[in-house]
């Protein structure tokens, strides 16, 4: 089972022919970085940088899933160079297949947690088994999907020198559905609520918590995937820029040229447009796609031109197998968050495997509750790694 996921794909040679390891290792982080902040020891106690921000603003953890998107749609342009960028039939069936398979995974995985919490609620098996009246459709691996499908064909059907024009026309489109249709406000008359709840249903929806008020607002909503698209399409296009030259030295330059652009285009039209990541504004694409150009670049210059290649392994290995490993992440996350174990400190005899290691273990242990939230969270992501490492030490490449 030695094979490359194509949302992932080989990377491109670097200078002198060798493989241009940066891209894995962002991949890496990305990965890494996801897990981490999906997976504190208690969300009531996390360090400020690792939280979302409320609504409007930007934190560390907001990169991590636009980061990520952005390495998709870069590694999207090596796997379509074997079509040499022409559509046909088995190309477009090839990326519907694997979108789907992405999709569905995602409905899996939001399945299996709502199976074990209905379980844990005394619902019968049966009850748990059915339980499709309330499972949330979207998601991030939905909308992986959705942007890989649809950026994918896109790329596939237009011109390379059309796609920034594509990426600016799905931007103002979507800025002018915003600004008019009440797009900035976290209330159920903003126009991406409206298109959710009239689609998919409150019951399939992500509830939300902003200023104290909670409604079912997805931050991963239909309406909010138009400018996803857009992001992933950025990705491609510097895809293009990474494999105009063989040069580590003029893709640098390329990319930062890029990033800076993008960046400060994303913090100019903040004051009229505010960076949001649950609602992916116009904004929020420029500036993680900038951000994530710059970073990628940075990441050439210290491993692929100077060499520094030490640190980065414990990345490469989220990076070699980043969906699996996401996957892997959410499936364990969910039954460690709902498997009980007999406790005789817990009211009820019982607590779940992770209420035991967080509240038993780490914060008796440390003497510091948001110490060991955190301290949690990167067990976790270690526990992950180890299971990476034998995928990596076999040189297994599992394909989603």
């Amino acid at each position: 089972m030695k094979h490359t996921d194509n949302t992932t794909a080989a990377t491109p040679p670097a200078k002198g022919g060798g493989r241009l390891l940066a891209l894995d290792i962002l991949r890496g982080i990305t990965i890494a970085g996801m897990i981490m902040v999906n997976n504190p020891g208690s969300w009531g106690n996390i360090y400020a940088p690792l939280r979302h921000a409320e609504w409007n603003g930007l934190t560390p953890t907001d990169l991590v899933f636009p980061f990520f998107m952005f390495i998709m749609g870069v590694s999207t342009y090596f796997s379509l160079r074997k079509y040499d960028f022409r559509f046909s039939w088995q190309s477009f069936a090839k990326i519907v297949r694997r979108s789907v398979v992405i999709f569905l995974i995602g409905l899996a995985i939001a399945w299996f947690g709502r199976f074990l919490g209905r379980l844990n609620s005394d619902a019968s098996f049966m009850d748990a088994v059915f339980n499709f009246d309330q499972i949330r459709i979207l998601g991030v691996m939905p909308r992986l999907a959705i942007c890989y499908g649809v950026g994918a064909i896109t790329a596939l059907l237009v011109r390379r020198a059309v796609l920034p024009w594509v990426v600016g026309g799905i931007l103002v489109l979507y800025s002018i559905l915003l600004l008019t249709g009440n797009g900035f406000a976290f209330a159920d008359t903003n126009i991406i609520s409206i298109v959710d709840h009239k689609v998919l249903g409150p019951d399939h929806m992500y509830a939300d918590t902003v200023g104290g008020v909670r409604l079912k607002f997805d931050p991963e909503g239909l309406l909010s995937t138009l400018p996803s698209i857009a992001h992933m399409l950025i990705g491609f296009i510097c895809g293009g820029l990474l494999m105009d030259t063989r040069d580590n030295g003029k893709r640098i330059n390329s990319l930062f040229i890029v990033g800076t652009i993008l960046t400060f285009a994303g913090f100019l039209l903040d004051f009229g447009m505010p960076i949001n990541k649950k609602i992916w504004s116009p904004t929020f694409v420029l500036t993680t796609c900038g951000l994530a150009s710059s970073f990628l670049a940075l990441l050439i210059w210290i491993i692929d031109i100077k060499g520094y290649r030490r640190w980065c392994r414990f990345f490469e290995v989220f990076g070699i197998n980043p969906l699996f490993l996401y996957c892997l992440g959410s499936v364990l996350s969910i039954i460690i968050g709902s498997i009980r174990i007999p406790c005789a400190s817990a009211e009820a005899g019982f607590v779940t495997i992770k209420g035991w290691a967080y509240n038993d273990v780490l914060v008796p242990l440390l003497g510091d509750a948001t110490l060991a939230s955190l301290i949690f969270a990167l067990t976790f992501v270690a526990l992950n790694w180890c299971v990476g490492l034998i995928l990596y030490k076999k040189k297994i490449y599992i394909k989603i």
